[in-house]
């Protein structure tokens, strides 16, 4: 039903058996991030939800609760995070994401109830390091690429297809080397390496990490202690790979072996090596862009699944990138 009066409209959307507390959240709280975002009003009366607005903000709206319903079906919790990524969605290409980002969970823990792709882009993530023996997963911070690497990581060994876990990454920090500081490799390394850590401990009991760590099933270790080695059916991950030399990044992944995978994650916006090194990663695109068993991913600050506001952050920066190289 459509009621024209002046220049808006209102429309009915009926949700039957879809609880409204999944739908809108505590307080509504949902409802309200849909009515801020797109300038409609929303009433909920039992089954039937009312959206008044333009036409254009009506339909969006009404597309992007139908999105939520959808979710839901999928047993899907809506979150703050997700509601705004629908919204986005939506607003640039006319339709929500739930049923492009439908997946089986890559990993279920105690700890975790089921840890899966979260956005379009994550899925394509996941579906290259599938079909790929080499990945680089590039894109901003908040994107999820270490985590899902862990999580992908975590779920062949689980499923038996490589025997062991190397993470690893370049010791580029605020000028210091790993001599510098205390303690044996492991301490040292540590430090770079706390990102994998954290989603470790967020995946398997601190107890069971602990262990795995001891007989070498998984395994932490600076880039430099790379060189020299084959990794047979082991998964590979480089994290903060922004940050090896053109040199360091050959050597990395050509110590893959039989059975093995390799991820390799960065933020070409991050690159923290001395003024007249060019990064590895940089490199590397233009040099295996089109080698067959080798995927890039290109992940944005639409992927990004941490705080709301590190995608303004992000789109501030490069508004302010962008500006500055046309002044140049």
């Amino acid at each position: 039903m459509t009621v024209k009066t002046s220049e808006t409209v209102q429309r009915n959307f009926v949700v039957e058996g879809i609880d409204e507390r999944l739908l809108f959240g505590q307080n509504d709280v949902i409802l309200r991030i849909i009515e801020t975002r797109l300038g409609t009003r929303i009433i909920a009366r039992g089954d039937k939800i009312i959206v008044e607005g333009t036409s254009p903000d009506v339909g969006k709206t009404l597309r992007v609760i139908s999105d939520l319903v959808t979710r839901i079906k999928q047993r899907e919790i809506i979150t703050e995070q997700y509601v705004n990524y629908a919204i986005g969605m939506v607003q640039e290409n006319g339709i929500g994401p739930a049923a492009s980002i439908a997946t089986e969970s890559l990993l279920s823990s105690s700890l975790k109830k089921n840890i899966k792709p979260k956005t379009i882009g994550q899925k394509e993530y996941v579906e290259l390091v599938d079909k790929n023996d080499i990945v680089f997963a590039i894109g901003p911070a908040g994107t999820g690429k270490t985590y899902l690497a862990v999580a992908m990581a975590l779920a062949e060994l689980k499923a038996k297809k490589v025997e062991r876990i190397v993470f690893t990454r370049p010791a580029v920090e605020a000028g210091e080397s790993l001599g510098f500081l205390p303690g044996d490799v492991r301490a040292k390394v540590d430090p770079y390496l706390r990102p994998v850590y954290d989603a470790l401990y967020d995946m398997m009991p601190p107890d069971k990490i602990r262990k795995l760590l001891e007989i070498g099933i998984i395994e932490i270790a600076p880039l430099a202690f790379m060189r020299g080695r084959t990794l047979n059916e082991s998964f590979l991950v480089l994290d903060e790979a922004q940050n090896t030399t053109s040199p360091q990044m050959q050597m990395f992944l050509t110590r893959l072996g039989e059975k093995s995978k390799a991820v390799i994650t960065g933020d070409i916006t991050q690159i923290d090596l001395e003024a007249g090194k060019p990064s590895g990663l940089v490199k590397v695109q233009k040099i295996l862009g089109n080698t067959p068993g080798i995927g890039f991913v290109y992940l944005t600050e639409r992927d990004v699944v941490r705080h709301r506001l590190v995608q303004s952050i992000i789109k501030a920066y490069e508004k302010h990138e962008s500006r500055s190289r046309k002044n140049r």
